[in-house]
């Protein structure tokens, strides 16, 4: 069975997809921008390997054997799920391969943003680290004591609770999932004005595409913090570079943008109170092997005609 991996990667990730079990699987690995490349070698494959590259009808034109969109990761809000159905071309994602990943990744942007890190960085690199600006380590802050709170209350959410609790955060959240939710749980509007750090862990559907809009950016805590490793849209652009410009929001950690790759003229990336990462939260080796994983498991179902796992379409 072939399958194509449509994604940029380096040598040590392809170390990893060459040592798939072959009997199972071949993964022909095609950069995310080769176009010419993609269409070749997806005619003849089985199975796409979706990472960030949108998926629609066109691409799954292209290749009339597919049968599989495997996305590596969660969300599926990239992939035409209509367009697939109407092809017969099962959709799946992998929930949980990537949830260390993405937490390890929060707290760092976390902690950047409470650290100020990035520009006492560029300060001490500059020499001009002793004695630092006073401008520099005002609003200087401690997870201990603080308020998190934490929008939806999936897998991430779960991992990330016992570490703030353990480091004196008071955590609550928001979920449909009350019942279930270990933490307090109160409505979006009530933990953006309890809390002092907001961190996004929902799925960009039609009904969270912008939830935190300006009205509700303006609930938010004064000097508050806001992380985003989810995606982008679920902010409100214009909103968060005001409130970031003004500081009511004092910082942001966002690993997702509205439009990826952000413009160069982007004003988030221009605001000094913005630490950047490009949509790679998801992206260490340890995620890789667990995902390859799953794509052998899947394409041994796939063969065999049996149920595939964690079905989206």
């Amino acid at each position: 069975m072939k399958a194509v991996l449509h994604h940029d990667i380096g040598s040590g990730i392809r170390r990893l997809v060459s040592a798939v079990d072959l009997s199972v699987v071949e993964i022909v690995v095609v950069g995310a921008t080769d176009e010419e490349a993609l269409r070749r070698e997806l005619s003849d494959a089985e199975v796409l390997l979706h990472v960030l590259t949108p998926v629609g009808a066109a691409t799954m034109d292209i290749g009339p054997r597919l049968r599989l969109i495997q996305k590596i990761g969660v969300g599926v809000d990239t992939i035409d799920i209509e367009a697939a159905k109407a092809r017969g071309i099962a959709v799946c994602n992998m929930p949980g391969t990537n949830t260390q990943a993405v937490v390890e990744m929060t707290l760092a942007l976390l902690f950047a943003c409470l650290r100020r890190i990035v520009p006492i960085d560029a300060e001490t690199r500059a020499g001009r680290g002793w004695p630092i600006d006073s401008r520099f380590i005002e609003g200087v802050g401690e997870v201990s004591g603080k308020t998190v709170g934490l929008v939806g209350y999936g897998a991430v959410s779960q991992r990330l609770t016992p570490v703030l609790q353990a480091l004196g955060a008071r955590v609550v959240a928001s979920t449909r999932r009350a019942a279930e939710t270990p933490v307090e749980v109160l409505p979006l509007e009530e933990l953006l004005r309890q809390a002092e750090i907001v961190s996004l862990h929902v799925p960009l559907t039609p009904e969270t595409k912008g939830l935190l809009d300006a009205g509700r950016i303006g609930l938010m805590k004064s000097g508050a913090i806001l992380v985003n490793t989810a995606r982008g849209p679920l902010v409100e652009e214009a909103a968060l570079v005001a409130a970031l410009k003004s500081g009511h929001i004092a910082a942001a950690g966002l690993d997702v943008f509205p439009q990826e790759p952000p413009a160069p003229d982007s004003e988030l990336l221009k605001l000094p109170n913005v630490v950047a990462t490009p949509h790679l939260a998801w992206l260490t080796e340890g995620t890789w092997q667990r995902s390859l994983e799953v794509v052998v498991e899947q394409c041994r179902r796939l063969a065999a005609g049996g149920e595939l796992l964690h079905r989206v379409a």
